[in-house]
């Protein structure tokens, strides 16, 4: 995992209607959606249309993500997410979502100090 410190791990997108958010982006872009169980709805992995790869991820703002700010998300790869976090607040930024596990890995999303947003994530 060293190797891939700093990378873009995954993006995503968490919206209030992410059905429509995602029928939007595979008539724009031409993305493939694949439906992702989350329970009782759906959240949606957009897909390279050539060889099914997920590119990135749309999500409705609920569940374990009522929390998430809306709007496109990067996630930083890093090798310790509550070290970063913490590295984060006492550099000026804020967090916006604490350290959570996320299927096996951690994950939290910062604000750095001018206002920008990203999530962090370790693997």
């Amino acid at each position: 995992m060293a190797d891939d410190v700093g990378k873009i791990g995954w993006i995503d997108m968490t919206v209030e209607n992410a059905t429509d958010t995602r029928d939007f982006y595979a008539t724009v872009v031409g993305l493939k959606p694949d439906d992702v169980d989350m329970g009782d709805y759906s959240d949606y992995n957009m897909t390279m249309p050539s060889n099914g790869e997920p590119v990135a991820g749309i999500c409705h703002s609920r569940g374990n993500n009522a929390d998430v700010p809306p709007g496109w998300l990067i996630y930083f790869i890093v090798e310790d997410v509550a070290a970063s976090a913490a590295a984060c607040v006492a550099n000026g930024g804020n967090l916006r979502v604490e350290p959570r596990d996320l299927g096996g890995a951690q994950f939290c999303v910062i604000e750095d100090p001018n206002g920008a947003v990203a999530a962090l994530y370790q693997p």
